[in-house]
């Protein structure tokens, strides 16, 4: 009787690879740094640039007087505050400058710009460096924010947390 071979698997990303094994991460840094910075740059910028568009448009365009920007459906129809509710405003106040009133609009979407501009800030630093950006978050992560959400959509339309509604 043979012993069948058994299929090799790629080991996990903790795992130990023995010296000289193959990590296709490696290929990948190596694949990155070899591009000119240009290149590299290219999609770090282009999203700069969009995310800078859309908040320069914001800024023009008034989102507190009524007819420049849609109404949130779920508001309109049932009267309830989503997460998102006041976030163009306070985009608007965080793009003139306002914190306060920014906060008062939406702080939930104020600590998104936030970590949106850490984000970007690490991703065109790594960039330059000629190091991938991969940002890979655990499910209990996911969960974590998704629950962060729900409580403050549940919390702003409670009659105690009417400090936390647009």
């Amino acid at each position: 009787m043979t012993a069948e071979p058994t299929p090799q698997t790629e080991p996990s990303p903790r795992t130990p690879r023995p010296a000289g094994a193959y990590d296709p991460r490696l290929r990948e840094a190596e694949e990155f740094r070899s591009r000119p910075l240009g290149r590299r740059l290219l999609a770090p910028l282009a999203t700069l640039a969009g995310t800078a568009a859309a908040f320069a448009y914001v800024a023009a365009v008034d989102p507190n007087e009524p007819g420049h920007y849609p109404v949130c459906p779920l508001l309109r129809f049932t009267g309830l505050y989503c997460p998102g509710c006041g976030g163009l405003r306070s985009a608007h106040a965080v793009a003139h400058g306002d914190l306060a009133t920014a906060l008062g609009a939406n702080a939930l979407a104020v600590a998104g710009y936030a970590v949106c501009a850490v984000l970007m800030a690490v991703w065109l630093i790594r960039v330059v460096r000629g190091t991938p950006t991969r940002i890979t978050l655990k499910p209990a992560w996911w969960w974590a924010i998704g629950a962060l959400t729900a409580l403050f959509a549940v919390m702003r339309n409670l009659p105690f947390g009417s400090a936390l509604a647009p």
